[in-house]
This record gives structure tokens, C-alpha cells and sequence, in this order.
């Protein structure tokens, strides 16, 4: 383009441009809604907050100031789907746009949902949900406190149910229980129930609210409202929505009620069935005592002394039952006796005893006479078998060894000789023999050829008569 064509265009600078845009977006984009994931989230020191909001093509550049922010239903964070409503600006200060967001919330009850089940798991996983941690009720409590609206129809039930069954006190703290300040004031009463002190201290906690949508139950699942639930000294009843209704503070409270009429049941009896139990026991004891009254009355009747001509008639009765009874059995045997004793005297004629003599004389003889050839024969084999291991014997002898031409080698110590390489020249040995022991002294060995004897030569014994043959001990044989 030349510069003729050119010198009618208004020359503008760059802050006037950017103003200009600035006007121009801000107009045609005065009021947008925008559906993306949340990328990059970042809480300023000032409560301002930065993000980005994202798809798979775009990244826009999100502001959302702190009056704002206070407000979110919910936590912002990394990866959730968001849609936010607001208006485009610009920041000439890095030439880019931006999205100013007045409102912002999860992309839909599934986003919700989503994020409930991530902060649930977190919370499980650090052991906020485990059975260790609950506490027990107290019984009867002498004063109840209550975290909900003032204006609710939720007060109102759990006053009206403790006031039929058992009243006690009750402290009421105000608290939003929906939209964006509600954990915070919903924390805030927890955590000052438990910061008092004295007789205004409550024993039990209800924390409590009616039904609704998953967006109007969500400041009992915030992260903030369960901490001060489990961190909660006085045990906590949740009383959050129906009986289908469940939040993250049901999972950390010590109990659960499926109504706030339910939590007022479950913290307190019903005092008429006390009574009615006190006056049951009170009617058991009355009897309890009565029986025990009784029951002393006589034993100290029974413990008394009796008179002494009772005792006395007593023991001469027992006396005429056992003199009867003895008289009685005196007969008695007598009788038995005499009978044993006849039938014995019948057994003791001579004429059965000779006769019994007589059977026993003649199985003797019979016996003495099957004995004599069977004794008879027994000998004979026993002799048989002593003379065969005789002969046996005598053959395995080492005495008849000997006679045949052997000899039994000992040195001094009288250690039976087995190899010629356990002797040395010079060295005595005993030689036993079949009629007798020689002595002789080691010249040389015949498995060493060429060895010479240490010790001069002796003339060898003269030997020992037969008549004096010792018998020599067993050992090798040469």
C-alpha cells in the first residue's frame, strides 16, 4: 500500500488502542457464560482469584474478585468443569483478555458428584472416617447444643421432640446452613461450642439441617465444616437432610440421624420410660429387701439354742431305732450263719472226701504213666543236640587250631599280632602254641627286607613242660 493510501488512517497510540478494544469487547461481551475445566487456580493474598479456564482448543484467562469468591458454593480446584458467568475485559498491560467472573459453579450435579467422591476418598484416606475415632454419647445430657438456622423449621422439631421426651437445655448457635457463608459460619459454631467452658458447655453437639439438592447440602461437605467435625471434643450428632440424604459430616460425626427429630431421639431418652424403669426397680428392690428379711428372720429363729429335754428325746429316739435295728440284724446273721454252716458240714463227710481222693490218686497215675516215655524221649533229643554242638565246638576251637600247626603272636603288652609291621627289632613276644608259650625277641622282619636287629641276640627259652600249658586268650591266629 502506498503512502497516499495510507495518510487519511488516523494515527492512534498504543494506550488509545488498547482503550479502545478495551470499550469495544466490554460492550458486545457485557454479559457471558462460558463452560471449560478449571487449569491453573491461584488464591491471591488478597482473596482475589486467578484462573484459568480451558477446553481442548482454548485457554481464557479468568479474574474473579474477592466479594466473589467469598460467595462459590464450592472449592475451586484443578481439572473440575466449571461454568462461569461474568463479563470479557481486556489487560492492556499484556495485550490479552480476560473473563471477569461474577459467578461461578460446578458443570452440573455430576460435577458436583465428582467432586464430592475425590474429597471423600482424601478424607477416608487419612483416617478421618475410622470407626477408632467416634465417641459415646453421654446418656443423659444435661445440656445439648444445636448448630442450624434460628428460623428453620429444624429448631423447632428438636425442641419440640427433647421437650416430650426428657427437657433439658438446650444452646442454640445460629448458623447459615446454605450458600456461600455457610461453612464458614457452620465451622465457626463448632469450633465455639467446643471452646466453651463451665456449665454452658454443651455434652452433645447437633448439627443439623432440612432436605434439599446436593447444591444446597454442600456446605456439609466442604472440607473446613468436616475438619471441625472430627476435631470436635463433645460428641457430634449430624442431622443433615433425609433419611437419602448423606454429606461428608455424616462420616465424621460420632453418630448419624436420618432427621433432626431422629438426632433429638438419639440424644436423649424418654423420660417416662425412665420412671416407669426407676419405679419397676425401685418395686424389685422393695420385694429383694422383703425376702432378705424374711430369709435372716429365720435363720436367727433357726440359730437358736433348743431345749435341752428336745435334744435329749431326740438322741434316746435315735437310740431306740438303732437298738431295734441292731437287734434285728443280730438275728438276722445268726440265721445266715447257721445255714452256712450246715451246708458246709454237709460237704465235709468223709465218704465225698475219699472219693474225691480217690478220682485225683487215679488222674495222677495216668499222668505219671504218659510222662515216663515222653520224659524219656525229651532226654534222648536233648542229648542228641549237646553231643552235635560238642563235636561243633570243639572243631571251631582255636585249641584245635593250635593242634593243627597255628600259633597265637602277643607282644609285651599282651596285644594279639596281626601284621609283622607292628613289631620292631629288639621287641619281646609271647608265642602260644598247642602244648605251650614260648618267648622270643624280634631280629628282623620279613616284610623289611634288609632290616638289622638293635638289640643283641638271646638265647632263646627253654620251653615251659606240657603239663603247665596255659591257655592262651583268643586273637589272630598265624
Amino acid at each position: 500500500m502506498s503512502e497516499d493510501n495510507t495518510s487519511n488512517v488516523t494515527e492512534l497510540t498504543v494506550s488509545e488502542l488498547a482503550s479502545s478494544l478495551k470499550r469495544t469487547i466490554e460492550t458486545t461481551y457485557d454479559h457471558v457464560k462460558v463452560r471449560g475445566e478449571l487449569g491453573r487456580v491461584v488464591l491471591a493474598r488478597s482473596g482475589h482469584m486467578y484462573a484459568d479456564i480451558k477446553d481442548d482448543k482454548a485457554v481464557l484467562n479468568t479474574v474473579m474478585w474477592k466479594g466473589s469468591v467469598s460467595r462459590l458454593p464450592f472449592k475451586p480446584e484443578e481439572g473440575l468443569e466449571v461454568v462461569a458467568q461474568g463479563r470479557l475485559s481486556t489487560y492492556p498491560g499484556r495485550s490479552n483478555y480476560q473473563l471477569i467472573a461474577d459467578f461461578m459453579r460446578p458443570a452440573g450435579a455430576g460435577a458436583l458428584m465428582a467432586l464430592l467422591e475425590e474429597r471423600k476418598k482424601k478424607l477416608a484416606a487419612e483416617g478421618l472416617f475410622d470407626e477408632r475415632h467416634k465417641k459415646r454419647l453421654p446418656y443423659l445430657p444435661r445440656t445439648i447444643g444445636v448448630v442450624t438456622s434460628p428460623t428453620g423449621a429444624v429448631i423447632r422439631d428438636i425442641l419440640h421432640r427433647i421437650r416430650e421426651r426428657f427437657p433439658v437445655r438446650v444452646i442454640l448457635w445460629p448458623a447459615l446452613v446454605q450458600g456461600d457463608s455457610a461453612a464458614g459460619q457452620i465451622e465457626a459454631a463448632i469450633r465455639g461450642f467446643n471452646a466453651m467452658a463451665g456449665e454452658d458447655r454443651p455434652d452433645v453437639l447437633i448439627v443439623g439441617r432440612g432436605g434439599g439438592s446436593i447444591e444446597d447440602l454442600w456446605p456439609f461437605n466442604e472440607e473446613n465444616v468436616v475438619r471441625a467435625a472430627f476435631e470436635s471434643d463433645i460428641p457430634l450428632i449430624s442431622a443433615v437432610g433425609h433419611e437419602t440424604d448423606t454429606t461428608l459430616i455424616d462420616f465424621v460425626s460420632d453418630a448419624r440421624a436420618p432427621t433432626p427429630t431422629g438426632a433429638a431421639e438419639i440424644a436423649v431418652p424418654v423420660r417416662a420410660d425412665l420412671l416407669l424403669a426407676v419405679d419397676e426397680r425401685a418395686q424389685s428392690l422393695k420385694h429383694a429387701l422383703s425376702r432378705r428379711v424374711r430369709h435372716d428372720r429365720d435363720r436367727l429363729r433357726a440359730s437358736r439354742l433348743p431345749r435341752l429335754e428336745n435334744v435329749i428325746a431326740q438322741k434316746r429316739q435315735g437310740i431306740d431305732y438303732f437298738d431295734a435295728a441292731l437287734r434285728a440284724g443280730l438275728s438276722s446273721a445268726i440265721k445266715s450263719k447257721r445255714i452256712d454252716m450246715t451246708r458246709t458240714g454237709a460237704r465235709l463227710r468223709p465218704a465225698p472226701l475219699e472219693a474225691e481222693a480217690r478220682r485225683h490218686r487215679r488222674a495222677l497215675i495216668d499222668i505219671a504213666v504218659r510222662a515216663k516215655p515222653a520224659l524219656k524221649r525229651i532226654i534222648t533229643q536233648k542229648t542228641t543236640v549237646f553231643t552235635s554242638q560238642s563235636k561243633l565246638l570243639e572243631t571251631l576251637s582255636y585249641q584245635a587250631t593250635l593242634d593243627r600247626g597255628f600259633a597265637i603272636v602277643k607282644d609285651a603288652d599282651g596285644r594279639v599280632l596281626k601284621s609283622n609291621e607292628a613289631t620292631r627289632p629288639g621287641d619281646r613276644l609271647e608265642i602260644a602254641l598247642a602244648n605251650g608259650v614260648l618267648e622270643a625277641d624280634v631280629t628282623g622282619s620279613a616284610g623289611k627286607p634288609g632290616a638289622k636287629a638293635e638289640k643283641p641276640e638271646k638265647p632263646a627259652p627253654a620251653p615251659k613242660p606240657a603239663g603247665k600249658t596255659d591257655a592262651p586268650p583268643q586273637g589272630s591266629l598265624f
